[in-house]
């Protein structure tokens, strides 16, 4: 049994190492509630453009455009939005998971037909442990999302695809539902999946053909859908990018929250069992005082 000193040795390095997990609760707390604030204020704009861009396509079916072609997939890259840090629960590991079974279903393309983009410094490290080679690095975005490096990451991907050196294009990120859910998803990026936009409500696309015979469109259509699909993609990779820093937070404030609680409880079992040995030593104690006195009676 541990001695009474070791067990207190334990309990204030305990008490200690709580301090340090609440403080990094607070200060994951705080950069959860500017992060949510900031995918909260996107989204409307993001879906809104979205919502457009659904309209305009569904309209007029005749319009083609490379980003809503499929074709036969010989080339592929994959986003992937991870973080810098460490202690967020399983938030990196789950990510790197995924990854690997993203990128073992199209092992048979080849290695050099899959181009990755990891986001975040232990997906980067997870690419290096494993001998894979990234297109770039992007670990300063996974810290603070950046609009600008968004857009120059979007435009290297719709340029590769438009050239035909990547033919689809995946993206792999945490999308940010509350403090205590974040949802791991796979999505494509590139081409457009229209089917599961159609697939939304019939009568939402009666509504939008019937509206949209109702205006003129100033350039022409394809001038502006031009235009609009390219935002469309730079805004999508940007909600991306907030949802996977939001998630990355609120799995770091439970995490820290959870350690915190564990703390709590390992000091009470630790109090209990220091109560025990401390109750038993002096009860040996008084045993040997009686047990002396009573050898001196006789």
């Amino acid at each position: 049994m541990a001695s009474l000193k070791e067990i207190k040795n334990r309990i204030g390095s305990v008490k200690s190492t709580k301090k340090i997990t609440s403080a990094m609760k607070m200060i994951a707390s705080s950069k959860l509630h500017r992060a949510q604030a900031a995918i909260s204020n996107f989204l409307p704009y993001q879906q809104k453009l979205d919502s457009i861009l659904t309209n305009l396509l569904s309209s007029d079916t005749s319009y083609e455009s490379p980003f809503i072609q499929k074709r036969e997939t010989k080339r592929i890259a994959i986003v992937t939005f991870a973080s810098n840090s460490s202690l967020a629960g399983a938030y990196n590991s789950n990510v790197i998971k995924e990854f690997n079974a993203t990128y073992a279903k199209r092992t048979e393309l080849g290695k050099e037909n899959i181009l990755l983009y990891p986001v975040g410094k232990k997906i980067a490290d997870a690419l290096k442990k494993q001998a894979l080679t990234a297109q770039g690095d992007y670990r300063e975005m996974a810290d603070k999302p950046s609009y600008q490096a968004v857009q120059d990451l979007a435009k290297e991907l719709i340029a590769k695809y438009i050239a035909r050196e990547i033919d689809e294009v995946i993206l792999i990120y945490h999308h940010f539902v509350s403090t205590g859910v974040q949802k791991l998803l796979t999505v494509p990026f590139l081409p457009f999946d229209l089917d599961q936009k159609h697939g939304s409500a019939n009568t939402a696309e009666t509504d939008s053909k019937t509206v949209q015979t109702d205006y003129i469109l100033e350039p022409s259509k394809e001038e502006i859908l031009e235009s609009l699909i390219p935002t469309v993609l730079y805004s999508r990779l940007y909600a991306a990018l907030l949802d996977a820093n939001a998630s990355e937070h609120a799995a770091r404030t439970m995490a820290m929250q959870i350690a915190s609680d564990n703390a709590d409880e390992l000091v009470q079992d630790l109090t209990i069992q220091y109560n025990k040995s401390r109750q038993q030593a002096v009860t040996n104690e008084l045993l040997d005082i009686i047990g002396g006195a009573s050898a001196l009676q006789g």
